[in-house]
């Protein structure tokens, strides 16, 4: 495709070679889409361009269900994140959900200091901001910022799965039918996921159950 000047342009053009390969190599691939929708995975991540889940996953359009945001952040009283987890976990049935972080996080970053973003974003890092005065002392034994970053990262990841703990929809479908929860951190640098281990779950495989 003849790389073009307007973003806009590109992005329309774009579509039209991704529909018709789409096409070519699943004649039904659209009319299947439009029977409805069955994802296994709520992903919640940030909104940061350079991690496009589908894309990084190697997934097709319908297989995860997404909610993404300033350095994937879930806060009790985000009615947004709230009301996406109730749809997939109650609606969709979702199996998994899964907190994505990365490095090189912007929102992590920002959250080493007390740097003035302006009013919205000074309020939407102000959890992440007390993460890292909470782990003050872990944090200053790291050789510099980008491990500090990586860190809080990692931090804001578990805190995520924390609060999505306490969502009745997902406390109810823990119970009920195992639903589990995942943390992982994106390697920017590597392409890579990494996966956490999550208190309360299994050592090693970022599983969170009641059971």
């Amino acid at each position: 495709m003849t790389a073009l000047a307007d973003p806009i342009d590109r992005i329309v053009a774009g579509n039209r070679v991704f529909a018709q390969k789409t096409s070519e190599a699943n004649p039904n691939a659209f009319l299947e889409l439009t029977k409805g929708q069955w994802p296994e995975i709520l992903w919640v991540g940030c909104a940061d361009s350079r991690i496009p889940e589908t894309t990084v996953c190697d997934c097709m359009p319908g297989d995860i269900f997404v909610h993404r945001n300033i350095a994937n952040c879930v806060h009790p009283d985000d009615v947004s994140a709230a009301s996406v987890v109730e749809y997939a976990v109650t609606h969709l049935r979702v199996k998994k959900v899964v907190v994505c972080g990365h490095t090189k996080c912007g929102g992590a970053i920002a959250s080493l200091s007390d740097a003035d973003l302006g009013t919205t974003l000074n309020t939407w890092l102000h959890p992440v901001r007390e993460l890292r005065r909470k782990h003050k002392a872990e944090l200053e034994k790291l050789p510099d910022n980008d491990a500090r970053a990586v860190r809080v990262a990692e931090l804001n990841v578990l805190q995520a799965i924390d609060v999505l703990k306490q969502h009745p929809a997902v406390k109810k479908a823990a119970s009920e039918r195992n639903l589990t929860l995942h943390g992982m951190i994106y390697d920017l640098g590597k392409g890579q996921l990494r996966v956490l281990e999550v208190t309360g779950g299994k050592k090693g495989n970022g599983l969170w159950s009641p059971n």
